[in-house]
């Protein structure tokens, strides 16, 4: 039996949607592992040898994996596709991000299931390019996954439009909920702008410190690749009660509580409401 044609991806939430397209007709692969921050990921020799005889990249863009140009580099006759393309991207953060930042595209368009379908239409069509013998499987197996897409959307949109409108803020360690809190009617605020631009700065603490106090908000969150002590700080100067962490950038590993990109999204959200106000489920 002939091998499959390799694809890769450059973290394991593009590798998870590309592999419900692909329905087992290639083999697709992430370049770096469940729970790996991806914004300033490091090559590997190591990936480098796995990656032989890749012949397609799929990569988020929008400036996210700015070393997977590196990681090209070392390869031969490599088509890089970028899923985001078609996205109405939203700006990081805003002017409390500072000019150098807030004009930079939010990179973490995934993180709305409604978004999600035009990553699927991008793999299904870049895969149709690739094997186009295989176009019927990707446009079967990608129109099945749209649909648990949409299923998500509507379940998404039934639970959190039960929040009390004062309990509609989501406090994180990184901006990278603006396009869930854009698509469900949420506030947002964050410690910092995106992974790769982590200081904490006091006048950065202070806004969120006097945010949540001002807003009277329950709960503080942080993200599951970074260290949430500064979060932890948050909580402890407002009385606000640290409820859990996110998954955004990478899965969690089959045995953790974010194995795939639906349950990933479905453990953020139930997360959030437990947090914010345990009588919504």
């Amino acid at each position: 039996m002939p091998a499959r044609p390799r694809v890769l991806a450059t973290f394991t939430v593009l590798a998870d949607m590309a592999q419900e397209v692909a329905c087992d007709r290639l083999e697709v692969r992430s370049i770096t592992k469940p729970g790996a921050e991806i914004h300033s990921y490091e090559v590997t020799p190591s990936d480098l040898r796995r990656a032989q005889g890749t012949r397609l990249l799929l990569e988020n863009g929008l400036g996210l994996e700015l070393w997977s140009r590196r990681f090209t580099d070392g390869l031969e006759g490599v088509t890089r596709v970028t899923l985001s393309d078609g996205v109405a991207t939203l700006p990081i953060g805003g002017e409390e991000a500072g000019p150098a930042t807030h004009h930079r595209p939010n990179p973490h368009a995934w993180m709305s299931p409604r978004i999600a379908l035009t990553y699927v239409a991008n793999i299904r069509d870049a895969f149709i390019r690739f094997d186009p013998a295989g176009a019927a499987t990707y446009r079967r197996c990608a129109a099945a996954y749209g649909d648990r897409l949409r299923a998500l959307d509507a379940e998404l949109t039934n639970r959190l439009q039960r929040l009390p409108p004062d309990r509609r803020l989501l406090v994180t360690c990184e901006g990278a909920f603006s396009y869930l809190a854009r698509d469900y009617g949420l506030d947002e605020a964050w410690l910092w702008p995106v992974n790769g631009d982590r200081e904490v700065t006091p006048q950065r603490m202070e806004r969120v410190i006097r945010t949540v106090r001002q807003r009277k908000v329950p709960a503080v969150f942080c993200e599951s690749t970074v260290d949430d002590r500064a979060q932890r700080r948050v909580a402890a100067e407002t009385g606000a009660r640290f409820a859990g962490t996110f998954h955004v950038d990478s899965l969690s590993g089959p045995e953790g509580p974010a194995a795939t990109y639906i349950d990933l999204m479905r453990h953020n959200v139930t997360t959030l409401l437990a947090g914010l106000d345990p009588a919504v489920r």
